[in-house]
């Protein structure tokens, strides 16, 4: 099934760059284009939800209540509603975990508290939202009202639903959420399928740990399980497990060049990345960018790229 809803330009590019920092604009009306969410049953009252444009989501649906990982951009927030009341059959979220504190995962949280939603994060995630400068960051109800530490556990609709902190990943607040017996993995954006992955440096996430957020993911799921990535299409451990490979390869090669005593110019000028482009570079996270990544990862800086 699909939904449709005509989102500005500039959250389009806000949503397929995944910059919490820059400001989502609602009020720009021309050359809107559409975005639709395609939404894809996986059984037992669960379901994944894409738009292409922002972070993937899961629904768990049942008589317990509606539990949703992540909720997308401020201005989709009625577009995922439309989606999820199809599903349910006129309910809201009676949860929503957020999978980090960027803006195409919880940007949605203002919208759905007004509904009465519970929104449950990370410490962290509720942290950097509270210090965040965007406009979209201070709509009444953005911030979680429900944190956690270590791990968190919902027992409804016959489901086992752990969330459990990934640290110093993606960002400082990460968290993967776990349908056990549905064996469905959310894993935020400790997972890019298909493509570079953007490892924020500036919120506290790191090479390393992003790598070891993959192999954590690869110790829960086994040959059957079905992996929703934050950016990508519906996954396997076989994607899971060429991505981290990828990831791993690409650092030591550039880590080798670094403690050789190169400078990021001698970095991009080798090219160490030249034969992941054709399969892992994309429109956000270009292979350039996974450079500089990598190299500032290396040499202790705390941004990404410039």
């Amino acid at each position: 099934m699909r939904f449709r809803l005509a989102i500005t330009t500039a959250a389009a590019l806000l949503a397929a760059n995944s910059l919490p920092a820059l400001a989502i604009s609602a009020h720009a009306q021309d050359e809107q284009p559409q975005v639709s969410v395609e939404s894809t049953d996986l059984g037992d009252g669960l379901y994944m939800l894409s738009t292409g444009v922002a972070g993937n989501l899961a629904v768990l649906n049942g008589p317990d209540g509606v539990v949703m990982v992540d909720d997308q951009l401020p201005n989709t927030g009625g577009l995922i509603e439309g989606a999820v009341v199809e599903i349910t059959g006129g309910d809201a979220p009676r949860f929503i975990v957020n999978t980090h504190w960027h803006g195409d995962h919880t940007g949605g949280n203002a919208h759905f508290a007004q509904l009465g939603t519970t929104i449950a994060a990370h410490h962290n995630i509720r942290a950097r939202l509270d210090d965040a400068e965007a406009e979209w960051a201070q709509a009444p109800g953005i911030l979680p009202i429900l944190t956690f530490g270590d791990d968190l556990t919902f027992h409804m609709n016959g489901q086992t639903v752990e969330a459990v902190h990934i640290p110093h990943a993606h960002t400082d607040g990460d968290a993967m959420v776990y349908f056990r017996e549905a064996n469905v993995l959310h894993m935020g954006d400790t997972f890019f399928s298909g493509r570079f992955p953007y490892i924020d440096l500036s919120a506290g996430g790191s090479v390393d740990g992003f790598a070891a957020a993959m192999e954590r993911g690869l110790e829960i799921a086994g040959d059957e399980t079905r992996i929703i990535p934050g950016h990508g299409p519906l996954s396997t451990r076989v994607e899971l497990q060429a991505s981290l490979d990828m990831l791993r390869e690409a650092a030591f090669r550039v880590r080798n060049l670094v403690e050789a005593g190169a400078d990021l110019a001698t970095v991009r000028a080798a090219a160490p990345l030249a034969d992941f482009h054709d399969d892992w570079n994309w429109g956000f996270i270009t292979t350039d960018r996974m450079v500089q990544t990598l190299y500032n990862d290396a040499a202790g800086n705390a941004y990404a790229y410039e």
